[in-house]
């Protein structure tokens, strides 16, 4: 990513300073960060900004605590500044602006909707937005909305008001059990499954009205290939961010970070799989943000696999196993895995497990998700007592 790393006026009356930063490839469509927080030093500010420069867009963030309790209408300046930006692109031709406020930067990113100043808008924890929905105009903009459960400035009552203002271009969310500020990575209040659940609903309102649209599936089969087929750990790496993450979660082998993932891949993985290594497709499902694969992992275990079967000798078994990878992407790049099995099936293919006495299977849990009509509960011994009593003939 890259930044003009300088304060640069945006109203030539009274400027206001703001930050810019871009994508790696240098253009995408414009977006605003909106907080009402000290700006030098804001290491939550910076981080944000850099978070959607690596999602695709040229992120804008004026410094609006200089201007005490800053109105919509001083961001009309820092709207045309963002817009006018030669590097802005957009869906169809058209440069696109959006906008990402938290706290009262949400409540300004939401006028900025509700006003036609922005092409869409997402409001994290923002107050006053039953006011703010009922001041819509025709031409408003699509609208996120996040609440916290129990946020003290935004409470329960609060929300419920501003449901009364919904329309089909306006998507509320409320976060379980989470306090104003859960999206503030380091503070008490921060909860990562709430912030990465808003985040993904971010994302798929900036992506459908504004872009940049990525084809995932094939930034995700490009990565397999590079790990299965090529075989190449610095070409795996090249196709993921900056910092990512990996985690095989029946044994929580992968890793965080570049330099920690690259000795996984280059001696843990990608040469630590059979030759006779294939996958066979159940489903894929493409979101905003994120491909999730279904399908089954076959393999000869003849090759001591660390990331999967970690310090068990290789046993010449074949194996069928169900497998589901979950990947989140920040724009073109590959941000985390998460990839499921269960580890049970697979000891007891390899003869480490007896399953006699458990509620466990080996390759029959593979071949019934490809057979849905082999037969179901075999492993509940009350299922014939259920069975509706027979019919007596006459």
């Amino acid at each position: 990513m890259t930044d003009n790393s300088m304060w640069i006026p945006v109203d030539g009356s009274d400027p206001m300073r703001a930050w810019v930063r871009r994508p790696e490839s240098g253009s995408g469509p414009a977006l605003l960060v909106l907080m009402v927080e000290a700006f030098e030093g804001n290491t939550h500010l910076r981080h944000m900004a850099e978070l959607f420069a690596e999602e695709g867009y040229v992120v804008v963030v004026p410094d609006l605590a200089s201007r005490g309790e800053p109105e919509e209408a001083e961001l009309k300046s820092v709207v045309a500044y963002a817009r006018g930006l030669p590097e802005v692109t957009g869906l169809r031709g058209k440069k696109q602006l959006g906008a990402v406020g938290f706290g009262l930067g949400g409540t300004l990113a939401a006028q900025l909707a509700v006003h036609g100043q922005v092409d869409c808008a997402v409001a994290y924890c923002a107050p006053g937005m039953e006011d703010v929905l009922a001041e819509a105009r025709p031409d408003a903009a699509p609208l996120v909305l996040n609440f916290a459960e129990w946020d003290g400035f935004v409470p329960p009552s609060a929300v419920a008001r501003v449901r009364e203002h919904v329309t089909p271009d306006v998507e509320l969310y409320v976060y379980p059990g989470v306090r104003h500020g859960f999206f503030r990575e380091g503070s008490p209040a921060y909860h990562r499954p709430s912030q990465m659940m808003a985040h993904t609903r971010t994302m798929a309102l900036l992506r459908r009205v504004m872009g940049p649209r990525y084809d995932l599936a094939a930034l995700w089969d490009k990565h397999t290939e590079l790990e299965f087929a090529a075989r190449d750990a610095d070409a795996t790496m090249a196709t993921m961010v900056a910092h990512p993450y990996v985690n095989s979660v029946p044994v929580m082998t992968g890793g965080v970070g570049a330099e920690y993932l690259r000795r996984f891949y280059a001696n843990h993985f990608v040469h630590a799989n059979p030759k006779d290594t294939k996958m066979i497709p159940l489903s894929r499902t493409v979101g905003a943000d994120r491909v999730v694969d279904e399908f089954i992992f076959c393999f000869t275990h003849d090759i001591e696999m660390d990331w999967m079967l970690p310090g068990i000798a290789p046993t010449g078994k074949y194996v069928e196993v169900p497998l589901v990878a979950v990947v989140n992407f920040r724009g073109d790049k590959l941000y985390h895995e998460h990839i499921y099995w269960d580890q049970a099936t697979v000891l007891v293919q390899l003869g480490l497990l007896d399953p006699k006495g458990l509620p466990v299977t080996g390759a029959e849990s593979a071949r019934k998700l490809l057979d849905e009509t082999l037969p179901s509960n075999t492993l509940m011994e009350k299922w014939d007592e259920s069975a509706p009593p027979k019919r007596q003939a006459g």
